[in-house]
């Protein structure tokens, strides 16, 4: 039976893994918001299936659903994928999700922070999020998982990333934004961190790369590959939409230590070299609070929004000159694991990628 943990994490030994370490399963939210998805979600449900697919190769998935969409998921992906029913307002288990956390007897734990739609009432991408603000407990009550509630602390898992020896990644762009948390010092965010996932240091870069979504998540510009080794978004092309960014973060992380005191080995992984745009026509719902799709809209296509499995990585594919460089790159970090590219321009298109659709639950 799960319950609520009325302590802290770092107070009972708990904290936050890396996400290369072992893992039990990978958890999505099956997509079909038709203010969001375009042609009532069709395409982007083929593309959430080839990532469940990809991703259940090496360990296994749980997909979840709503009632009205449930027959359709479950005809849509293979058998050894469980399909469970769940009331959620999107697709975005990476942040609306729990954190999980291990302590060095093999027990998981989980964070459930607040969810606010990446911004509330000041810059959010919709409401109501009330749906998606119960789905932490219900996957941590399926799981059988004890939870730390953090009420009026918000903060999503693609805003984070960590080496699992007291390290953290993040933004200032996404963490002290006006719409997260804003009553609180960026001393005060810090000190919730490190009590939540048991951190000692925080390493800030600026900007993110998505300052109208997700105020610029970490996850689309780097991440730890393993203790003392981070990959960092790259370009050298001037003209590159996301240049200023990917130098700016790259040179923040190359002067960088961790927790250890480490120099941090910085490995560079490119950026498509076309633009990813909406061409023509996006068919979604007009709704009022909803962010419009239009033709022309540069959207967030980043690599670097790859998830690490068990023995694998999945990566975003764009049908872009550099997609096979992406996956060279990645294999070179990660000599030790399969690398599966998977086409997810569709979910580009909604506002996110493989990781911000997933949620990875640690052993």
């Amino acid at each position: 039976m799960a319950k609520r943990i009325d302590s802290t994490p770092k107070k009972d030994g708990y904290r936050m893994p890396g996400e290369f370490e072992p893992q039990k399963q990978a958890w999505m939210l099956w997509p079909e918001r038709p203010d969001n998805w375009r042609d009532g979600a069709k395409p982007a449900q083929k593309a959430f299936a080839n990532v469940a697919k990809a991703i259940s190769q090496f360990e296994p998935v749980t997909m979840c659903v709503s009632k009205e969409q449930y027959a359709n998921c479950r005809n849509a992906l293979p058998s050894e994928i469980r399909v469970i029913e769940m009331a959620s307002n999107d697709s975005w288990i990476r942040d609306c999700g729990p954190t999980f956390l291990t302590n060095d007897k093999g027990i998981i734990r989980a964070v459930d922070w607040d969810f606010n739609a990446w911004g509330g009432l000041v810059d959010g991408l919709y409401f109501p999020w009330d749906m998606d603000q119960m789905v932490a407990q219900k996957v941590c009550e399926i799981e059988g998982i004890d939870t730390y509630r953090t009420p009026g602390f918000v903060l999503e898992g693609g805003s984070i990333h960590a080496d699992g020896e007291g390290t953290l990644l993040t933004t200032e762009m996404c963490l002290l934004s006006e719409g997260r948390n804003p009553d609180m010092s960026r001393d005060k965010i810090e000190e919730k961190l490190k009590e939540y996932l048991n951190l000692e240091k925080i390493i800030w870069i600026k900007d993110g790369i998505d300052p109208d979504e997700t105020n610029g998540h970490v996850d689309d510009v780097a991440c730890f590959v393993r203790p003392g080794e981070v990959a960092c978004i790259w370009t050298e092309d001037e003209d590159n939409y996301f240049y200023k960014d990917c130098q700016a973060a790259y040179n923040t992380l190359s002067e960088a230590t961790d927790a250890k005191g480490r120099k941090l080995k910085v490995h560079k992984l490119c950026m498509p070299k076309k633009n990813v745009t909406i061409k023509g026509d996006f068919a979604i719902d007009v709704v009022e609070g909803t962010m419009p799709r239009e033709d022309g809209d540069v959207c967030i296509a980043s690599y670097m929004n790859f998830l690490i499995v068990n023995g694998g990585v999945i990566v975003p594919q764009y049908g872009d000159e550099n997609d096979s460089l992406a996956l060279k790159q990645i294999q070179e970090m990660f000599p030790e694991r399969k690398v599966v590219g998977v086409e997810t321009w569709e979910v580009v298109y909604g506002g996110g990628n493989i990781h911000c659709i997933t949620q990875h639950q640690c052993k």
